[in-house]
């Protein structure tokens, strides 16, 4: 049973830097794809920004520039580096992994606030 496991959320000030971290109970090689996710209240799951088995990158347009994604394979692990956090950034972000059979696997959730 493959669990993800993040962790690196909390409050923040608006501007400001978090680092988001997913640690994956198996390999993460073996993932077609990963990405970070997130909802609001009151709105639904969207997509933030995956990584593919290649190292391609995909972010939502209202993050570019802003967030980065990566992996440490040695480490079995996902970031997502967010910075000149907003606060409508402020919501519950969950890591996801796809295999090649498009099982989907999600972690639990981390809350990131973005609030003076």
């Amino acid at each position: 049973q493959v669990q993800l496991v993040e962790s690196g959320g909390g409050l923040v000030q608006p501007g400001g830097s978090l680092r988001l971290s997913c640690a994956a109970s198996t390999n993460i090689f073996r993932f077609y794809a990963m990405g970070w996710y997130r909802q609001a209240p009151g709105k639904q799951r969207e997509l933030v920004a995956t990584i593919n088995d290649g190292g391609s990158r995909n972010y939502a347009d209202s993050v570019k520039g802003r967030f980065t994604i990566s992996r440490d394979i040695a480490k079995n692990t996902l970031y997502l580096q967010m910075s000149n956090l907003k606060p409508e950034d402020t919501a519950v972000y969950y890591c996801n992994a796809r295999d090649t059979d498009m099982t989907t696997y999600w972690g639990q959730g981390t809350q990131v606030t973005v609030s003076s």
